[in-house]
């Protein structure tokens, strides 16, 4: 669905405004049909190859498409024939290449001499950083252009695009689409992929967030070792010593370690009691419970019996606090809600001067306590307080 979807003029182009309004470095390409050189950098799903073709049909050049997965030395030998026919004939050549990180810098090399002579206009697409996945030679013959994950309304806009053509519309509704936006992590061909798949789900039904929730779901494989009773004495364990019962813990624990039960699982089950029960009211107990987990890989059954005992004495008399696991829950909370938002520019890294120049890091000083004057977070998530 994602293929027959896909714009072929800009005016059907849905997002990345930065770049193809008026006055903007693509509306100008494409206004003026003067081909540039291009490193489209920016996230799967947010238009790269689209936007790469548009351009070459609306310049009116030969668009040809590779992979740096799966191209070889003879593919690039046919581009470039094909090139000089088309230079022959007046007709320009615009290669677009995905993935042109994935070449080695003696085939990103290999590409200059044609660039520099306007063989090829070459466009080249990327997840990661130009800055150091493209060598500096190629950087400098092009525009690093950045393009933004999708937006919410973006996507629902391109969702309801596909409804219409699809003639589907009377089977969707807007709570359904913005529920497939928001699970489609600002990326538009998986928004149309799980639109695709929850109405083959639906059949004739009418569109709901629980079909899409159905076909969208990633199963998690179960575990299970000794059946029902491995799982409940466990949490017994662990109830107990998060109820601050020594002599329930102690007993649930010698239960298990008579049954045979890896004292490994035991112990890192205290680890993770020591952050999530026990936390912040007294952080020694987490050094306890990983010495523990090594005691037991060094020293084994059954001495390093002692240990299991002595750190769960210690986990069950400890105060307990729930403020790591509170802020943890919140916090994943909120970054699966707010999953699309970008780091701020004044946050990231800036290696190098292009980046530099594009406000990374910027107002930022190295320099112990350092408060910076935009803060720390998104711009929407000023007033978070995970502890509250």
């Amino acid at each position: 669905m994602a293929e027959s979807m896909r714009p072929t003029r800009l005016k059907e182009l849905v997002g990345q405004e930065h770049l193809v309004a008026d006055g903007e470095i693509i509306k100008q390409i494409i206004d003026s049909k003067i081909p540039v050189s291009l490193i489209l950098w920016g996230p799967p799903g947010s238009g790269k190859t689209t936007l790469a073709r548009i351009i070459a049909k609306e310049i009116e050049a030969d668009f040809v498409e590779i992979s740096a997965v799966t191209t070889g030395i003879a593919d690039v030998k046919e581009v470039l024939k094909r090139a000089r026919e088309n230079r022959r004939l007046g007709i320009k050549t615009l290669l677009f290449v995905d993935e042109i990180h994935r070449f080695n810098k003696a085939q990103q090399d290999a590409f200059l001499p044609h660039v520099e002579s306007g063989l090829i206009t070459l466009i080249g697409a990327t997840t990661e950083n130009p800055s150091f996945e493209v060598i500096p030679p190629l950087l400098s013959r092009s525009r690093v252009v950045v393009l933004h994950p999708l937006k919410n309304d973006e996507i629902v806009k391109i969702l309801k695009r596909a409804s219409r053509q699809l003639k589907v519309t009377k089977q969707v509704d807007k709570k359904t689409l913005d529920y497939i936006a928001k699970v489609s992590g600002g990326d538009a061909r998986v928004a149309l992929g799980n639109l695709e798949l929850s109405l083959k789900i639906s059949g004739t039904k009418k569109l709901s967030p629980e079909i899409v929730k159905k076909a969208t779901q990633t199963k998690l494989p179960s575990y299970g070792k000794n059946g029902d009773k491995h799982f409940d004495f466990i949490s017994a364990f662990i109830k107990s010593l998060r109820g601050s019962d020594a002599n329930a813990a102690l007993y649930y624990l010698a239960r298990m370690l008579q049954a045979g039960e890896d004292p490994k699982f035991i112990a890192r089950r205290m680890v993770i009691f020591a952050s999530e029960d026990i936390g912040l009211a007294s952080s020694p107990a987490l050094n306890l419970a990983i010495s523990t987990f090594l005691s037991v890989e060094r020293v084994g059954m059954p001495e390093c019996s002692f240990n299991l005992f002595h750190c769960a004495i210690v986990l069950a008399g400890s105060k307990k606090s729930r403020t790591v696991a509170d802020a943890m829950s919140k916090a994943y909370k909120i970054a699966k809600e707010y999953s699309d938002l970008p780091v701020p520019l004044h946050l990231r890294n800036a290696p190098t001067e292009m980046m530099k120049k594009l406000k990374y890091g910027e107002d930022y000083k190295w320099q112990a306590g350092f408060k910076h004057k935009r803060g720390f977070l998104p711009p929407e998530l000023q007033d978070l307080d995970l502890f509250k």
